[in-house]
């Protein structure tokens, strides 16, 4: 059983005021900070040793209320423990929504957006929204889509310095998306991942038909994927970190045992154990450190 001195408290952020770290380590009961220095990692961000998870709630409202990224972990944790980082693709490796893009080449973005947005809320069924949404695609050419990767497809800041760094720790990489084979392949390739899965757009005389082919990609695919992997490499699951930031994505934070929502709806945020809110996909770096 971990005990109170065995834990570290990392915080983040692009400034962090010295009254608001020595406030944090008070609160945590902390023996020392550590300025952390890590290649690529430009934000600020320091390790609390010897942090009492105790105070967890009582930091995290502090750290809330001052912009404020803050993670408990084993003070033993490091990057080379991880075996494998699951991601999702929409708003988490990438900033953008790729349905939300496509639905803009045919004018009804707002529409498509809508939907996803309820969706990534949790207020409506992922898998019933995602044949809405679509549907409404219906006859738009396949090789449009392009235009969309190459002109709208960006990587969340610090993306390839985190997959840098956990690839070159040993760690493999699965990238599980709701989203469509067409941009996950080519992000998969740029990015040099171990895996993509996610949904296949079923396509007829080179234009979308408004249908998927089987089998559909959604939350509990996404944790039984990551379980597969994981499996696979025989890892346990404190090996395993996942990243997401929608309601699709919480069985999947659930059964890795670094769960990180990642500038995350509220839904996501209220039940993930870790969360990365003022700081880039680096900030996984730090938390490791």
């Amino acid at each position: 059983m971990q005990t109170h001195d065995s834990y570290k408290l990392v915080v983040q952020a692009k400034e962090i005021a010295t009254p608001h770290l020595k406030q944090l380590a008070k609160l945590a009961g902390a023996s020392q900070i550590e300025a952390l220095s890590i290649p690529g990692v430009q934000h600020q961000a320091f390790k609390l040793h010897n942090a009492n998870p105790a105070s967890r709630l009582a930091v995290q409202a502090y750290a809330d209320e001052a912009g404020l990224d803050a993670a408990f972990l084993p003070s033993s944790a490091t990057l080379t423990d991880i075996g494998l980082v699951v991601m999702d693709m929409d708003s988490t490796l990438i900033t953008i929504e790729c349905i939300d893009e496509i639905a803009d080449l045919l004018g009804i973005k707002d529409k498509v957006s809508a939907i996803t947005e309820r969706s990534m809320r949790g207020e409506i069924d992922f898998s019933q929204s995602l044949a809405q949404r679509v549907a409404l695609l219906e006859g738009l050419e396949e090789a449009s889509m392009q235009r969309i990767y190459d002109e709208r497809v960006r990587f969340s800041p610090g993306a390839e310095t985190m997959l840098s760094a956990l690839h070159q720790a040993g760690a493999k990489s699965l990238l599980i998306s709701g989203g469509f084979t067409f941009f996950t392949e080519q992000v998969k390739s740029c990015l040099h991942l171990t895996n993509a899965i996610a949904n296949v757009l079923e396509v007829s005389n080179g234009r979308l038909t408004g249908r998927l082919i089987a089998p559909l990609i959604d939350a509990a695919a996404k944790a039984e994927q990551l379980q597969a992997m994981r499996d696979s490499l025989g890892l346990a699951p404190e090996q395993v970190i996942a990243l997401g930031d929608g309601a699709n994505d919480l069985q999947m934070l659930s059964v890795a045992g670094y769960g990180i929502a990642y500038h995350a709806k509220p839904v996501v945020q209220a039940q993930a154990r870790y969360t990365l809110n003022h700081v880039g996909l680096d900030g996984v770096l730090a938390m490791f450190a």
